[in-house]
């Protein structure tokens, strides 16, 4: 039946999108655990450049010590937006998720009733 059939492929495209936000987060932790690896990297550089006393330093390591607050700085930065983003993307599928549970609840109620027969019908051959 066409009914059937639609619901089908609606069924279909449904988990098309789950496979797609799946995908989606997979890639998201991938980036988040890169920048939080980065991001420790640099602050373990940064650390035994600190370690030295200030008067022990030399200009290149002073400088060095400078890039690489600049560094984590925008690593953290953009790992923020990362996590932001994902949020958003996460609330816009909620959404999406809502008017998809109520595109299949209108679906299915028509098809509930072709493929169901009346409750009087049956009461009625009962007597």
């Amino acid at each position: 039946m066409p009914e059937e059939i639609e619901l089908e492929m609606a069924k279909i495209q449904r988990l098309r999108e789950v496979l797609v936000r799946r995908e989606s987060e997979l890639r998201f932790m991938m980036d988040d655990i890169q920048l939080c690896k980065d991001i420790m990297n640099l602050k373990k550089e940064l650390q035994n450049l600190v370690a030295i006393p200030e008067k022990e330093k030399t200009t290149t390591q002073k400088k060095r010590e400078d890039e690489l607050i600049q560094k984590i700085h925008k690593l953290v930065q953009k790992r923020d937006f990362l996590v932001d983003d994902a949020e958003v993307e996460r609330l816009r599928e909620q959404e999406e998720d809502k008017e998809m549970a109520e595109f299949l609840r209108i679906k299915l109620k028509p098809l509930d009733k072709v493929t169901q027969p009346p409750a009087s019908k049956v009461y009625l051959s009962l007597y």
